[in-house]
């Protein structure tokens, strides 16, 4: 495994793999439609147990990491995704106390308003994630976007991933592209 950068619970920032080349960091997986993700992405590794909050000076370091890698590579806030959600069957990473929120405050990601609720599993597919069972992308999602939640997909989970794709579908964002 290797990324392209680490960032510990102190805030410190390790280039390890320039990031004009591949690394290997996220292993199998797809997102908007593509596999290989490693051949198309930036990887951040962070230092965590996955059980615990992540630190502030982490967070912000993450932020100015995130900040520079959108602006020098022209990716949109949507770009930015987790092991989740390029692989839910298999990874959980980051984990529920992940602030993807804050991130979103920041302009480095994306956070779902409700709209009206449409098919989950339709438009999770818009919004990048593979088709899959609907318990699997439901798990990703709410593991980012709710992850108090439990049971059935609801009104509330087709709700956000509504708002998902009318805000920041994958689709939307290569027809404009």
């Amino acid at each position: 495994m290797s990324a392209h950068y680490l960032i510990d619970e102190s805030g410190s920032v390790l280039r390890l793999v320039d990031e004009s080349l591949r690394a290997w960091h996220a292993g199998a997986g797809d997102w908007g439609g593509t596999g290989d993700v490693n051949s198309r992405s930036i990887g951040i590794e962070l230092q965590n147990d996955g059980t615990s909050p992540f630190p502030e000076t982490q967070m912000a370091a993450l932020e100015w990491v995130l900040g520079g890698i959108l602006e020098r590579w022209d990716i949109p806030p949507e770009g930015v995704i987790a092991h989740s959600d390029m692989a839910p069957d298999r990874k959980t990473d980051p984990g529920p106390r992940f602030d993807w929120r804050r991130l979103a405050r920041t302009g480095v990601s994306v956070w779902p308003e409700a709209a009206d609720p449409g098919d989950f599993r339709a438009d999770a597919r818009a919004f990048g994630y593979a088709d899959a069972p609907v318990e699997v992308i439901a798990a990703a999602f709410r593991l980012r976007f709710r992850p108090w939640a439990k049971g059935p997909v609801d009104d509330i989970d087709r709700a956000l991933m509504a708002g998902l794709v009318a805000r920041w579908s994958v689709d939307r964002v290569q027809r404009t592209a």
